[in-house]
């Protein structure tokens, strides 16, 4: 009965994986709960020293742990913490969730030659934590729908299959582009090569999906047309005068600021750049000493360092980080008539994220795969990605597409945030533990 009823679990766990070779681990299964061969041949060898019993004892904990714990992080849930404000007051700095896999389906790990629970870094050395003498094409297993519009989504940095070995939190196109590619190596490198499963995880909200049209206008988000829900979370930076005095700092605090984000300018006198959702304008709006508040929008020419070789496509547009686009989002079997002007928005999808080779001649035409052509079709499914914290952000509007096989999943739970400006146990935001999102 046993042996049954693990058997179900297992064959219904490869009909979901779709590789029927796995279907061979029935054996091991058998194994567990049938003919114990192997435990019985471990009890006997046992049998003959303690320490050597109590050493194997440990070790099957030990395998036991690392198995389950494994397939839950690759099938199920994974450790995430949100490293930056950019999701502020969504998501804070030191919130600890736990990513479902399920909500989009989780991806097999393309890298599998690597350290249990470390994800592509050893910790303390810096050091590849991953082999990449086996690597396996992306395949994602059914989930239970997909991503929508507005979901918070977990995902491989697009930009980060490049890396810095001295600033490897840093994006090495930026670099590139700001500097040089010889500044950048030379400064910063050597350089890393990392697969598409090893690149650093971030976390934002996706505003639109694949086959959208997404334009930011005046720093709000309008999709196909209409404006996107004004979530509680989101804020944009306000310039706020006082009479000449600064707001309480605790008032601030107890209103959910974050410290660190809050400037004040005496030759104002004011707060050039206070990031506020609309809840709190309204209640700054009501303070005594609070004269005015105007919403900042940046306006062609972006202010610096927002140039043209800093927002995507990193050619001349018109655009700022707060009137950006009209911009469509690609998806899977779409195909576009490219031209010269374009181009700079479909490159890095054609060569880099769906593997083909890319050659313009001197004429002005286009050679994909070494076939002469003036349309791309596309392979995958695109997400454009946004950060709540809208001015303090760095996401699709500077470094492009999400494509599908990025996506690692969905924010479920919070359940640990602590706020590293304060000390132990003052620094644990009882009130976010075991929230669900």
């Amino acid at each position: 009965m046993r042996f049954a009823c693990w058997a179900a679990l297992y064959v219904l766990w490869v009909a979901w994986h779709g590789n029927w070779w796995w279907l061979l681990g029935l054996l091991v299964v058998f194994e567990f709960c049938v003919s114990r061969k192997l435990k019985g041949w471990i009890d006997k060898l046992a049998t003959k020293s303690r320490a050597l019993k109590v050493a194997l004892g440990w070790l099957d904990a030990i395998i036991f742990a690392v198995v389950v714990v494994t397939l839950i992080n690759i099938f199920f849930f994974q450790a995430f913490k949100i490293p930056s404000s950019s999701m502020e007051r969504s998501l804070l700095t030191g919130d600890y969730l736990f990513v479902g896999k399920t909500a989009y389906g989780p991806k097999l790990p393309q890298t599998p030659l690597s350290v249990p629970f470390v994800h592509n870094t050893m910790p303390g050395s810096g050091k590849e934590s991953y082999s990449t003498a086996l690597q396996y094409g992306y395949k994602r297993l059914k989930g239970f729908g997909s991503v929508q519009r507005d979901d918070y989504v977990v995902f491989s940095f697009p930009h980060g299959d490049t890396v810095l070995s001295k600033a490897p939190a840093e994006d090495y196109y930026t670099h590139v582009r700001m500097t040089s590619r010889e500044y950048a190596e030379k400064t910063y490198g050597p350089l890393k090569v990392r697969p598409v499963d090893k690149k650093d995880h971030y976390v934002k909200r996706c505003v639109a999906v694949a086959g959208d049209s997404l334009s930011v206008i005046d720093g709000w988000v309008w999709v196909n047309g209409v404006p996107q829900e004004r979530y509680p979370g989101i804020q944009n930076t306000y310039q706020v005068v006082t009479n000449g005095n600064a707001i309480n700092p605790i008032v601030l605090r107890d209103m959910g600021f974050n410290m660190a984000e809050v400037w004040y300018s005496q030759t104002l006198p004011g707060y050039p750049a206070l990031p506020l959702t609309d809840e709190q304008r309204e209640k700054i709006e009501t303070l005594a000493n609070v004269e005015s508040v105007v919403q900042n929008v940046d306006v062609f020419p972006p202010d610096y360092p927002d140039s043209e070789i800093m927002l995507f496509p990193f050619v001349e547009t018109g655009w700022t980080r707060d009137n950006y686009g009209p911009i469509w989002i690609p998806a899977k079997g779409e195909s576009v008539q490219l031209t010269a002007e374009n181009l700079p928005l479909w490159r890095r999808i054609i060569e880099v994220y769906e593997g083909n080779t890319l050659e313009v001649t001197d004429d002005g035409r286009f050679i994909i795969n070494g076939e002469a052509t003036d349309t791309y079709t596309f392979k995958m499914d695109y997400y454009f990605m946004m950060g709540d914290n809208r001015h303090n952000s760095l996401d699709s509007r500077y470094w492009g597409f999400v494509p599908e096989d990025h996506i690692v999943g969905k924010p479920r739970v919070i359940w640990m945030s602590t706020d590293a400006n304060l000390p132990f146990p003052k620094n644990i935001r009882w009130k976010r533990l075991l929230k669900f999102l």
